[in-house]
């Protein structure tokens, strides 16, 4: 596991590595068929993963990869779930809040999630049996002194929400029900906080300490959601369905999520 866990960090600081160097650039946008923003630093991004995890015994399903058929991955026990750059919005932006998402899937739930934040060197990661952690990379990471650079890590949760119940909400994609949601809590805890972030970071604020819960009442696919599931999940949070209060799984023939919430034990 620790081998596996060490290879996705290199793996993620790598392809931030990557995206950096398109983003001090100008750069042009793409728009896929779904209508969703695409840009060199995307798929930059996925060649470099896609490389990295290649010597692995598990297949890999990324977000700018070959969209695999349901028949071809349904017996998948384990597998690779990646987004090469999570919030090219707010890259496209240039605020700084978009992500490196890695996590290895096993029986429908992630069991590796690692999420690297170029912008600020902040990586966050969880595994089953490793507990979640987070540490700001300030130099290269390699396969040689990953663990010396790992050494400097804290365990998650590190921090508690101030005195006020505190939500995070995203930068982007706010729907009228996240409105409800967060009204319902106003009412149980009174003075409540609002903490808005694009991309994975926002399952992260939640495993870190510095939110209660994250309502996420709108679209997003598999691999939005992974690799903030793991780190979430190993930090002692919940990731759950909405309407059914049942973890989320992974590798459905619908890769589109539910709504989910994502709320500290």
């Amino acid at each position: 596991m620790k081998n596996l866990v060490n290879l996705s960090i290199v793996a993620a600081i790598a392809a931030g590595k990557e995206i950096l160097e398109v983003y001090k650039q100008d750069f042009s946008v793409e728009t896929k068929s779904d209508n969703s923003p695409l840009t060199i630093a995307d798929k930059q991004s996925h060649e470099v993963i896609k490389a990295a995890l290649a010597n692995t015994e598990y297949p890999l399903l990324s977000e700018e990869g070959k969209q695999l058929s349901y028949d071809e991955r349904k017996a998948w026990g384990t597998f690779w779930l990646v987004d090469p750059l999570d919030g090219t919005k707010e890259f496209i932006k240039k605020n700084g809040e978009f992500t490196v998402n890695i996590a290895l899937v096993k029986d429908h739930s992630p069991i590796i999630g690692v999420v690297y934040v170029p912008v600020t060197g902040v990586l966050y990661y969880g595994a089953e049996g490793m507990g979640s952690h987070m540490v700001t990379i300030t130099g290269d990471v390699t396969a040689e002194n990953v663990e010396e650079v790992l050494a400097g890590a804290i365990a998650l949760p590190v921090a508690s929400a101030g005195k006020a119940y505190t939500i995070v909400a995203s930068r982007s994609h706010n729907s009228p029900e996240t409105e409800v949601f967060i009204e319902a809590k106003r009412k149980i805890h009174g003075e409540v906080d609002i903490v808005s972030s694009g991309s994975s970071i926002k399952l992260c604020l939640v495993a870190e300490g510095k939110a209660q819960v994250y309502p996420r009442l709108a679209p997003t696919m598999e691999w939005d959601t992974a690799a903030g599931h793991g780190v979430a999940k190993y930090a002692g949070c919940r990731v759950y369905n909405y309407e059914t209060n049942t973890d989320l799984v992974y590798n459905k023939e619908n890769l589109l999520n539910p709504w989910f919430v994502v709320e500290m034990a």
